[in-house]
């Protein structure tokens, strides 16, 4: 019988429950138990998170499907991480998953933790149908200018694929290629290919930041990747610009 396990068994067996309707479940809602009625509450709310993660990830694959019953069988999503840094590269990714992609948690990598993101990055490399990073140096964007550095790069990334893509999905850029493409303002929040995209390149780009700030330490590129914070600046300020600088982003020219 049920109502003869401790609480904390029923809180063990709770772990393996997908739903409420599941029969152990109910033969407890009457159980006058307060762990118990605590325990079936807690069940429900993440019942419900899941429930709720599972149709936001099923919105966000909206374009793929779409375009997956349009006849494409290999759907890219690019995106970009590292435009705004003073110093670093800028890392762009393409992604192609299949319909078995199941990583309801992928979303959006500013909204995810540096842990969430570490996690998801091996499953993403792990599951996608293919992944493609391609890297700029601060050298190039200096010399083209960083948004064409990040279409030069996006466009790279797309290219070095091994399935060739018939449809893009890009997040806010439009790239000068000769494949179909949807362009979507905050993309990593409505497509699940764009987002796989922006936590790969997210990841790749503070790995490269961490090695820097062993190669260039003072600057606390390890924390801050490159973005002007006070630590950075007053880095700046006191060591001067290191060769992974962007001599075209102020104020980094002062410091040269």
């Amino acid at each position: 019988m049920s109502n003869n396990l401790s609480v904390r068994e029923v809180q063990e067996r709770f772990k393996k429950v997908k739903t409420m309707s599941d029969p152990f479940v109910q033969s407890l809602l009457n159980d006058p138990r307060k762990g118990v009625q605590t325990a079936l509450q807690q069940l429900k709310n993440r019942i419900d998170k899941r429930q709720a993660a599972q149709q936001a990830f099923n919105k966000r694959f909206t374009y793929e499907r779409a375009l997956w019953n349009a006849g494409h069988k290999y759907v890219a999503g690019i995106d970009e991480v590292g435009r705004g840094p003073l110093a670093g590269p800028v890392v762009t990714c393409a992604v192609i998953l299949d319909d078995s992609f199941d990583l309801i948690e992928v979303t959006d990598s500013k909204l995810l933790s540096r842990h969430e993101r570490e996690q998801l990055y091996l499953r993403i490399v792990d599951e996608a149908v293919e992944v493609s990073i391609a890297v700029n140096s601060s050298a190039v964007i200096d010399e083209l200018n960083i948004y064409a550095a990040t279409q030069q790069a996006m466009i790279r990334s797309v290219n070095n694929l091994n399935h060739r893509p018939s449809h893009l999905i890009v997040d806010a850029v439009p790239l000068d290629i000769n494949i179909p493409q949807t362009t979507l303002i905050k993309g990593d929040r409505k497509s699940i290919s764009v987002a796989s995209a922006s936590i790969v390149a997210k990841e790749y780009r503070d790995h490269l930041m961490a090695d820097y700030a062993r190669l260039y330490p003072g600057y606390g590129f390890e924390e801050n990747m490159g973005y002007g914070t006070k630590q950075h600046l007053a880095g700046l300020a006191k060591l001067g610009a290191t060769p992974i600088h962007r001599k075209t982003f102020a104020p980094v020219p002062k410091f040269l």
